[in-house]
């Protein structure tokens, strides 16, 4: 069986374990180098990228996980997710660092503070109903690399237009926390790419 792990040091790791099991893979909080090892693939849920980024040091993961996606495996990342994926931040903290192997810039609390978050249906070409997303203080893609490819914008408001979803090869990322949705089409998605390698 397919085992999908969620870096369980910060952010929605219930609720992300609670979709993939939904889906019909096996789903481990990871909270070590010894537990990265026995998974095929990662879910990075949202949080706080800065203390991500320090809590994966503390814990001795960063430099694993960094390798661990330099040699392929496939990581889903939301919200915080996808900052810690990108291979470039604007608005980030003096000194902030991400894993990086997506080919994106990303602007960290794009859409403003807390009180900013909203939501909004989104389509997508994978999906036949829009898909509705949370955002919370969310990111979005600023700059796509030439193999990334766009799975969905907002299509009106304010940020109409913004990227929120990209797939790069292996890598999936979203702006938003699917998580807390309720629709586990996106962690099916995932899985599905997963199973497909």
């Amino acid at each position: 069986m397919t085992v999908i792990g969620v870096f369980a040091l910060q952010g929605n790791v219930r609720e992300h374990v609670a979709m993939l099991t939904e889906v019909g893979v096996e789903a481990r909080p990871v909270r070590r180098p010894s537990e990265l090892e026995q998974v095929d693939a990662l879910v990075l849920p949202g949080g706080e990228s800065t203390t991500m980024d320090k809590l994966a040091r503390a814990f001795e993961l960063f430099e694993p996980l960094q390798k661990r996606i330099a040699d392929g495996m496939p990581v889903f990342g939301t919200c915080a997710g996808m900052i810690m994926l990108a291979n470039e931040i604007t608005g980030g903290i003096e000194g902030q660092e991400t894993l990086g192997g997506l080919d994106v810039t990303v602007r960290r609390n794009a859409f403003g503070r807390q009180v900013d978050s909203f939501e909004a249906d989104l389509d997508f070409a994978a999906f036949d109903t829009p898909y509705h997303a949370v955002f919370i203080r969310a990111p979005w893609v600023e700059r796509v690399g030439r193999d990334v490819e766009v799975l969905s914008t907002v299509s009106s408001g304010p940020a109409a237009g913004r990227i929120v979803a990209v797939r790069h090869d292996r890598l999936l990322a979203t702006s938003f926390h699917p998580e807390m949705t309720g629709d586990a089409r996106l962690h099916g998605y995932f899985a599905e790419l997963v199973r497909g390698l």
